[in-house]
């Protein structure tokens, strides 16, 4: 079954809800914001998609780039504050065993769930 990390107030995170609710395809959503990863989930969800922190952390975001300076950043600081910041990890995450893929834009799940 394909695991959805959900961000509710991610207007791209819900219109992959409702692609996949469209198209009969079954997922468990697991809200990020409600209920944010562990440092283990992180990481297993790291691994999955093969990138890093740095690379799926929304550095445009106003709300990291006011207080963080990317560039100056390392790996384990942008770790941080990923898992402190749930809502600053690109999103949404579709996971399916040991894969896990960023759905931007919304038309890349075609790719995942064919």
């Amino acid at each position: 079954m394909i695991k959805v990390l959900h961000n509710d107030t991610c207007s791209k995170s819900r219109a992959i809800l409702e692609y996949l609710d469209e198209n009969g395809v079954q997922f468990e959503i697991l809200d990020i914001i409600k209920n944010p990863l562990s440092e283990v989930e992180l990481k297993t969800i790291l691994k999955k998609l093969g990138k890093t922190a740095k690379e799926i952390v929304r550095y445009f975001d106003p709300e990291y780039s006011t207080k963080y300076k990317y560039s100056e950043q390392t790996e384990e600081e942008v770790f941080d504050v990923i898992l402190h910041n749930p809502q600053l990890m690109q999103r949404p995450i579709l996971v399916k065993g040991n894969l896990a893929m960023v759905c931007r834009p919304v038309e890349n799940v075609r790719f995942f769930i064919d």
